[in-house]
């Protein structure tokens, strides 16, 4: 199973393709959709949802994950996070691609085994989840790595659970 996980943010919405191939994993595509700087906020989030709709179509993912954001620092980051959030809901749903939402916590203790752990430990084990050498990862498209991975393990564990071949 192909699974596209989604890290979104205004300045940099990470992406990251992982593959299941009978319990192996392995990286198919990550990178950072940055919006052009100076484009007023609607352009910003049209870019953000036609690049995603670009990479689904191009990497054929049969589900995509996103984080659900628990809280946000202020209102005003919260209300823009909401709209990105928006627009990569409607990229996907464009697509015709499944989707689940996961939160922060679930993520980091899917792929960390602890639910506080900061993005660079994050990154160390996705590096080593999927044995990527690439130590040049942005720390967005690690984390919607990370997205991936806990959408794979948890969607394994259902397979098990209702005593369906995972393989």
């Amino acid at each position: 199973m192909r699974v596209l996980g989604i890290d979104p943010s205004l300045q940099s919405t990470g992406f990251g393709i992982v593959e299941d191939e009978g319990g192996r994993l392995s990286p198919v595509a990550y990178g950072v959709i940055k919006p052009t700087g100076k484009l007023p906020l609607h352009l910003k989030l049209y870019e953000i949802k036609t690049e995603l709709e670009t990479i689904i179509r191009s990497y054929g993912p049969a589900e995509a994950a996103v984080e659900n954001p628990f809280y946000a620092q202020n209102m005003k980051t919260a209300l823009l996070l909401g709209q990105v959030r928006g627009a990569v809901l409607m990229a996907v749903a464009a697509t015709g691609c499944a989707l689940a939402e996961y939160s922060a916590l679930e993520i980091k203790k899917a792929v960390t085994g602890y639910g506080q752990a900061d993005k660079e430990q994050v990154m160390t084990m996705v590096r080593a989840l999927l044995e990527l050498e690439d130590d040049r990862i942005p720390l967005d498209a690690s984390d919607a790595l990370a997205t991936a991975i806990c959408h794979l393990n948890t969607r394994l564990y259902q397979l098990k659970v209702e005593g369906q071949d995972p393989s």
